[in-house]
């Protein structure tokens, strides 16, 4: 290929960093496993495409920000015009293209963090730092910029420290001068120290999920589940994991044999924890009878709904389960390997998977024979750099193929066409924890828990004003009054919760005794989605809220279609402007143009992002809840 490339080059350090990265993440085996999409003069270059995200990675973790030069020599080692290259470095938010600041700090202002501390360091280190991307004068080298969730929603506020080669570091609950202190630590030992405090931070993970801890159990009595490790065992020991039950669910899935794994799926009735609720055996059951060959599987951790932190705390707290069930998963399916995507704002649950992936092939866990059973099966990590559309489910393939995460038409399937344009299987983190239940408990029993379409234990994020914010493990069929009591109580006088996340809808007091299954939300026209339960009281400002969540919406947006990326910018702007009080027209027609849009986008939008961007503002509207300060349903919003 005829590449244009401009003058400009990598500097030594990018230049070595770049041809490191790659060399260490081929594989002898890409050429045949991972076809590439193209079949011109340069196709081994460009079969080695996959390799783009984790190399923008490595140079910009090493240097804080991706040059012209390296840009152009990734170009010329892939084989691939530079303006794709420059198309997929811009489309992350973690990834800077201009000279920036060595230490950048994000700053989570959404929904769960702004109203609770959020905003207050934003105004220090607009004090202490300058305003938004730029750094004070006087040699200031760190900056700071306003973030979508984090992640951290029970530790709210939170940030997220991105430090020119030293790992990233989160800091939750998190105080401006903390933040401050953080952000101008210089001296590399320091930097250390300071990454170590911040890990501690995270080892109660009582605080993440107070449920847990040993002789802990569900609401009913009976035992935890997917939370049964977490705060029990050691998350960086094999040992500590297999002493307490691991690798118990893939010895009995290798003794069944895939067939049968995927009746006692059936059986479970288990259903995907992302959102979606699709089946999973009739998933596996699909990539595992496809003709074409190599299958691929893929974990989705890259869960980025404002309000949504429950597959962070089980990465975090029992990693080697993740490995046990990809692994289960790839042995069912027909795959060799296996992706996992991990959202890149998550830096101790990566350094802990990158762990227990390494320990695991070391023990032979994974590796071309896993524990002598005659099958291959192995991980490959893929950190996310900031899209939340990444988490559905074609653009993360995309996303992992090199290319920008934009979503595609379905169908095709991925279980059809997926990774590679072969036969994929995609799963939620909680999805697969639930498949080690599955084998440890057998199917039938699996599915005696809830019933209809909601078999087996549920996770939600609880935060906002609750008495113990965290993740909470219920069997399906508890009612949402008893998940608030669980969580220590709404702080306050009740207004609303917001079900499902920014994807998902409000529910009033009076709706608290209805049953958490998929048909009890249905039945109230609520979804679970993703597991959000975020409360809020009297005090709330909901139309405030309701404008950030249409912003996170406009940002987010891959700007594929029409109807999303043009709604979600006119949905922020009739939100600011009802938020400012300064409706053109008048109210109701600021408020019949929301419902307009809200019909454009579910209609005529590519992926669940555009469809669901307005629900949360749809339900609103519906239950009048834009019309209501403090809970009277005939008031009117205050200015702003």
């Amino acid at each position: 290929m005829d590449l244009h490339l401009s003058k400009a080059e990598p500097t030594t350090v990018e230049r070595d960093t770049i041809d490191a990265a790659f060399g260490a993440l081929t594989h002898p085996t890409s050429r045949e496993d991972r076809p590439t999409r193209s079949h011109h003069a340069g196709h081994d270059a460009r079969a080695q495409r996959h390799l783009l995200l984790p190399v923008l990675h490595a140079v910009h973790d090493a240097v804080g920000w991706i040059s012209e030069g390296a840009l152009n020599h990734v170009a010329r080692t892939l084989s691939v015009p530079p303006a794709e290259i420059y198309g997929v470095a811009t489309f992350y938010a973690m990834f800077a293209v201009e000279p920036r600041a060595p230490r950048v700090v994000h700053v989570c202002d959404d929904v769960a963090c702004g109203p609770y501390g959020g905003e207050e360091i934003v105004t220090a280190l607009t004090e202490a730092l300058g305003p938004e991307g730029g750094s004070a004068g006087g040699g200031e080298q760190a900056c700071w910029v306003r973030s979508p969730c984090l992640g951290l929603c029970e530790r709210a506020p939170a940030v997220l420290h991105q430090r020119t080669a030293q790992p990233d570091l989160s800091q939750a609950p998190a105080r401006p001068d903390e933040v401050l202190a953080a952000a101008r630590t210089d001296e590399p030992a320091a930097a250390a120290a300071l990454a170590d405090q911040a890990d501690a931070a995270f080892a109660d993970t009582r605080v993440s999920a107070p449920q847990t801890g040993r002789g802990a159990h569900l609401p009913g009595g009976g035992p935890l589940r997917l939370l049964r490790r977490v705060g029990v065992v050691d998350p960086e020991s094999l040992d500590d994991y297999r002493a307490h039950g691991g690798y118990a669910a893939l010895r009995r899935a290798v003794d069944l044999g895939p067939t049968r794994v995927i009746t006692e799926l059936e059986d479970s009735s288990l259903t995907g924890r992302g959102g979606a609720a699709f089946p999973t055996g009739v998933k596996w059951k699909g990539v595992a009878g496809a003709p074409e060959r190599p299958h691929y599987l893929v974990c989705n951790a890259d869960e980025s709904e404002p309000g949504t932190f429950k597959d962070r705390v089980l990465m975090e707290g029992d990693p080697f389960a993740l490995i046990e069930a990809m692994t289960i998963a790839g042995y069912v399916t027909g795959a060799r390997t296996g992706y996992l995507y991990i959202r890149g704002e998550y830096p101790l649950a990566t350094r802990r998977l990158e762990h227990a992936i390494g320990a695991a092939r070391a023990r032979g866990f994974l590796g071309d024979d896993v524990m002598g059973e005659g099958f291959g099966f192995d991980i490959e990590l893929r950190r996310g750099a900031g899209a939340y559309i990444c988490g559905e489910e074609t653009a993360l393939l995309e996303s992992i193929e090199g290319f920008r995460g934009e979503p595609r038409n379905k169908p095709p399937f991925p279980s059809v066409v997926g990774l590679f344009g072969k036969p994929t299987a995609i799963n939620n983190v909680e999805t697969l924890y639930n498949v080690l239940g599955v084998l440890d408990q057998g199917g039938q029993a699996f599915a005696e828990i809830g019933g209809g379409r909601s078999t087996g234990t549920k996770l939600f994020c609880v935060s906002g004003a609750v008495g113990t914010p965290g993740v909470y493990e219920v069997e399906f069929g508890a009612t949402l009054r008893e998940l608030l009591d669980l969580a220590g109580g709404v702080r306050g006088d009740l207004r609303t919760v917001l079900l499902g996340g920014a994807a998902g809808g409000f529910v009033m007091p009076e709706d608290l005794d209805v049953a958490l299954t998929l048909e009890g939300a249905r039945d109230i026209g609520a979804t679970l989605g993703s597991g959000v339960v975020l409360v809020f009281d009297r005090h709330a400002d909901l139309t405030g809220t309701l404008r950030r969540i249409a912003a996170f919406f406009r940002d987010e947006s891959c700007g594929q279609c029409v109807p999303c990326r043009v709604g979600t910018v006119r949905q922020e702007e009739a939100l600011a402007r009802l938020e400012r009080d300064t409706p053109i027209g008048s109210r109701e027609t600021e408020i019949a143009l929301l419902d307009d849009l809200a019909r454009v986008m579910r209609d005529a939008s590519i992926c669940g992002l555009g469809q669901t961007a307005p629900a949360a503002v749809a339900s609103a509207l519906q239950l009048g809840l834009l019309d209501r300060p403090h809970g009277s349903r005939n008031g009117k919003v205050p200015s702003a």
